[in-house]
This record gives structure tokens, C-alpha cells and sequence, in this order.
């Protein structure tokens, strides 16, 4: 292999002992089941990094719990170093491994872990090429840990104090490193395998290695692809006259949570959104702070944001999963669709569309949905007077493709009808346009004669 140990990737891995590995799993694949699936994860890692360190400059090393040296080189490889990785939890584990990485020589180091299948050689070339401009590179897993972790220098505090094994290490690995002033680049979320469930959100990647997702005494049903459980949030205020429609044949579906964030309505919103089934939650007006809210009371490993007169199509749960399982899309949305007829708003759903298509730009009213864990780790929405959704896809967009799904969701034509068609998309380009030149949210409300409470505002319904 041609190695340079100025670059490091280590993967952590335990010794396929059954009883003793994915004890986890063990309820879903029984202990031998679990055993092999930590076996062929890890054989199926290892494959990708000699891959990659056929094409990129990159010593190689294997860092193992359980067993012993003979047993995991016989196992995995007689050329890739194997180390044991010692005492202590993951923390004192991690920090360890990247002491002597770097007392070694290496000026970049990645460490990745054996329970994501959806690791790649492309994947591994990110990492090292964000470690040229940033301190710290982050994978984060769609249960709020993190199967990647990058370094181009010490730190090992970052590793100190941390909840290890729980949903929140990737936030407080986040918040330990801006208390450390790291830079940070994260990489796309990606599902990870420690739970029987995960067994579902991660088949896809797992299709092959066959027979990793056959359940235990072979009475479960088979594991479907892509089927993650989705939230849906919905911001109001004053919507009773919105709220039933939007939510018939929301609630109840499977795998699909409903949210309502409700921002103090005075209307009978509140009521009629718990009499359709949604799970209700209060929180400060504003679209951005509603939304966030909503998202941090979401079970769901994807968040759709939904504006309170937007319906959305049939089969939208399904196309939401296929389309995040495309490799590159880091989010998504659906096509843009008036509830109105006339030529002109047939012309103003293909200038939409097309910008949308084009420039990677959808807009909130067209039902913007992104994996829970990479809403998180970028901290959600601003909470400004208005573009928080544009703020948001500005920031997605550096990261990667924003899928635009064929079908449309169809929205409510009211805020056309309330100033008319022409002057309300003239006055939104202007807004656009004095966006981008650097004008703030605020200062931009207050051009345009908005309040920011309500229904009033740019973007605003």
C-alpha cells in the first residue's frame, strides 16, 4: 500500500466474540447473529480503507477490544497494523490513539468506527481533505453520535467529559469544541448499526453483506430499505382555517410523527390540531423559533418542515426515503404548486421550479425535509424576522445536493391573493435581491413594511 503516515486512519473495532459483541442486537440476531454482523461490518470496513489507501497517501491502523493481536490480524489483515485499544472508555480510548498518532508524526488523523455501513472511500477523502482548513472533522450518526471523528492537531480535551453511548455526544462533542475555538467541518449524517431498529434505517447499506438483517429464530418480518421514521413539523399561528386540511392523512400514518408548534394562536388551531391527532407544542412566534422547537421535540430521524396551508402529496414518506438514500443529498424538497388557477401562477410555479432545480434554492412553502442529525449538528434555523428558510438552504447546500422531488406539494395562493400576484413577487425579488447584498432579516422586514409577527413578512402566508 502506498502509505504516508503524515495521514492516519484508524478504525476501532471489537473481536467478533459471540455474547460478547452487538450485545444490543443480540434480542433482534440472537448472539451469533450479532457476532457475524460485527464480524462482516468490520471485514466490510477494512476492504474500504485498503481502497482508499490504494489512491490516497494513508497509513492504515487497526485498533481492537477483545481477543488478542494474533487473533484480529489472523482475522482482518497481516499488513495493516493492529493495536489494542486499552483501557478505559471510549474517551481515554480516542485519546490515546490520537497521542500516539500524532507523537508518530501524522499531521492528520482520522478515526472511524465499525458500526456504519455506509462508509466509503469517498467518504474517508472528505475527511482528510476538510482536515486542510479546519481543526476537526465530525461524521454525525442519525442517533446523535458520531461514526467519524477527524483531527489535524491535539486535542485531547475534546474526548473529556462527554456522554459516551448516549444521543447526546454529538452535542456535547459540538460544544466542547467551540469552547476549544476548533473549526469544524461535518460530514453527511449516516444511519449506524447498535440497535435492532437501526437494523431498519441501515438495511440499505447492509443489503450486502447478505443475511446480516435475517432476525433471530427467523419469525421477524424482513427489514424494508431506506424506512426511516419521519417528523413533521408545522409552525401556526392563527391557522384554524388551514390546520384540518393540512393534517387529514398525516396523522397516523406509519413511521410519520406530526408536530404542531404553535406560536400562540387565538383561534381554535390548537383545538382542532389535537382533534386531528398531532402532538402540540408551544413555543416563541416566530417561524425559525417554532420550528426549532418542533424539531427538538421530534422522535423522528428526519424532520419535514411544513408550512401550516401547504399539503403535501401521497406517497410523500416514501419518496422523502428514497430520496435521502441517493448518495450526495444532504436534504430535500418537494415541487412547488399553487392552489389556484390562471396562466400566471402556472408561470411563477416554472420560474420557482426552476430556480429551485437549477440553484439548489427550494423554499419553505415547499415542504423542506433534512436528516434530524445534520439539522442538529448545524443548529437548526435562525431565528430571525424572515428568510430563515433561505438562511437555512444557503447553509445545506454547502454540504451537498438538495433533492427536488417530481411531484409537487400544493400550497395555499393567499398571500398572492392579499396584494396581488405581481406586486408580491416584484417585492419578494427586491427582498432576495437586498438579501444577498448583505442586508439583515431585520432590516429587510422593515423595509418591506412587515412586522415579523403573524402571517405578516416576507415568505409569509
Amino acid at each position: 500500500m502506498n502509505q504516508d503516515r503524515h495521514a492516519r486512519l484508524i478504525l476501532f473495532t471489537r473481536y467478533p466474540e459471540p455474547g460478547r459483541s452487538k450485545t444490543r442486537l443480540i434480542p433482534a440476531l440472537g448472539a451469533e447473529g450479532a457476532a457475524a454482523l460485527q464480524r462482516r461490518m468490520s471485514e466490510a470496513i477494512v476492504r474500504q480503507m485498503a481502497r482508499f489507501a490504494a489512491q490516497y497517501p494513508v497509513h492504515l491502523e487497526i485498533r481492537y477490544a477483545d481477543g488478542n493481536q494474533q487473533a484480529v490480524e489472523a482475522w482482518l489483515s497481516n499488513d495493516i497494523p493492529c493495536l489494542v485499544q486499552g483501557e478505559g472508555d471510549l474517551g481515554d480510548r480516542l485519546r490515546r490513539a490520537f497521542a500516539l498518532a500524532f507523537a508518530q508524526g501524522a499531521k492528520k488523523v482520522v478515526v472511524i468506527g465499525a458500526d456504519c455501513p455506509g462508509l466509503s472511500p469517498a467518504l474517508f477523502a472528505q475527511a482528510f481533505a476538510a482536515l486542510d482548513n479546519q481543526d476537526l472533522v465530525l461524521g454525525p450518526a442519525m442517533d446523535g453520535g458520531y461514526y467519524l471523528v477527524g483531527l489535524n492537531r491535539p486535542a485531547p480535551a475534546l474526548f473529556s467529559e462527554i456522554p459516551w453511548g448516549s444521543g447526546e455526544l454529538l452535542a456535547a462533542t459540538l460544544t466542547k469544541a467551540q469552547a476549544l475555538n476548533l473549526s469544524l467541518h461535518l460530514l453527511e449524517p449516516l444511519a449506524d448499526v447498535d440497535r435492532p431498529e437501526d437494523l431498519v434505517n441501515c438495511s440499505a447499506g447492509l443489503h450486502t453483506l447478505a443475511g446480516l438483517c435475517e432476525p433471530a429464530h427467523g419469525t421477524a418480518e424482513a427489514v424494508q430499505p431506506d424506512n426511516y421514521d419521519i417528523s413533521i413539523v408545522i409552525p401556526t399561528l392563527n391557522e384554524a382555517g388551514n390546520i384540518s386540511q393540512t393534517l387529514s392523512g398525516l396523522v397516523g400514518q406509519p413511521g410519520v410523527e406530526v408536530i404542531v408548534a404553535d406560536g400562540g394562536s387565538e383561534d381554535l388551531t390548537i383545538s382542532l390540531a389535537t382533534a386531528a391527532g398531532a402532538k402540540i407544542i408551544l413555543a416563541p412566534l416566530g417561524r425559525g423559533s417554532q420550528q426549532n422547537a418542533g424539531a427538538r421535540a421530534a422522535q423522528g430521524q428526519v424532520l419535514l418542515f411544513l408550512h401550516a396551508d401547504t399539503r403535501l402529496p401521497e406517497g410523500f414518506a416514501a419518496q422523502i426515503r428514497k430520496a435521502l438514500g441517493q448518495p450526495g443529498i444532504v436534504a430535500g424538497a418537494f415541487r412547488f404548486a399553487i392552489d389556484a388557477t390562471g396562466w400566471r401562477f402556472r408561470l411563477l410555479e416554472h420560474c420557482t421550479n426552476w430556480r429551485a432545480a437549477c440553484f439548489g434554492l427550494p423554499y419553505g412553502d415547499q415542504a423542506l425535509f433534512v436528516p434530524a442529525a445534520r439539522f442538529q449538528a448545524m443548529g437548526g434555523f435562525r431565528e430571525c424576522a424572515l428568510l430563515e428558510d433561505l438562511e437555512l438552504v444557503l447553509r445545506l447546500r454547502k454540504m451537498g445536493r438538495i433533492a427536488l422531488l417530481a411531484t409537487p406539494a400544493l400550497t395555499s395562493p393567499r398571500r398572492w391573493q392579499r396584494l396581488g400576484l405581481v406586486r408580491t413577487t416584484v417585492m419578494n425579488q427586491l427582498i432576495l435581491l437586498g438579501f444577498f447584498c448583505g442586508l439583515s432579516p431585520e432590516r429587510l422586514l422593515r423595509w418591506y413594511g412587515g412586522s415579523g409577527k403573524g402571517n405578516g413578512g416576507f415568505f409569509r402566508k
